[in-house]
């Protein structure tokens, strides 16, 4: 007799930002082993919103073929880049056509995709990683390393116990 543990397939959400002074991509990766793993990076030319979206998608599928993940479900908030990534629209900007290409060829690298357009409010995290990555955006020269940390400053009214409030920074 033999045991085979099959766990389900890593979950993706991606988002890009384009803004008039920089781009931003947001992914996340959810590991069926309920682990969490944002990602955010300015993209170091600007771009339509469009090429943002496709760029953050293959980024995302990159990150997934290297750590050798075979089965994913993508979802994005691109309705146009999910449909004509499904083949339901088709091509219409030639500068959007060598992402589309490239993109199909990630996937194509994977043993069991599901493509899913989610509306934004389903998409938050990634939403909100391409806006911080597109409003930090600097020049390619420039580098900046941002920590977000949770932390809850002042004691609830209803906890007894007393916490030490941390203030962190990075420079």
């Amino acid at each position: 007799m033999f045991y085979i543990d099959v766990l389900p397939p890593w979950k993706m959400c991606s988002d890009g930002a384009a803004r008039h002074n920089g781009a931003g991509a947001g992914v996340v990766l959810y590991v069926p082993e309920k682990h969490i793993l944002p990602y955010s990076c300015a993209l170091t030319q600007l771009c339509s919103n469009n090429m943002a979206e496709y760029q953050v998608l293959i980024l995302g599928l990159q990150m997934v073929i290297e750590m050798g993940i075979k089965d994913l479900y993508v979802y994005g908030d691109s309705h146009l880049v999910i449909s004509q990534l499904l083949k339901e629209f088709g091509m219409k900007k030639d500068d959007i056509i060598p992402y589309h290409k490239h993109a199909l060829r990630l996937l194509d690298r994977l043993e069991t995709v599901k493509l899913e357009h989610v509306p934004r409010g389903a998409n938050k995290m990634a939403n909100a990683l391409a806006n911080l990555a597109a409003t930090l955006a600097m020049r390619a020269e420039e580098n900046n390393n941002v920590s977000v940390y949770r932390q809850w400053v002042v004691t609830p009214p209803d906890g007894d116990d007393e916490e030490e409030v941390k203030v962190m920074v990075d420079n």
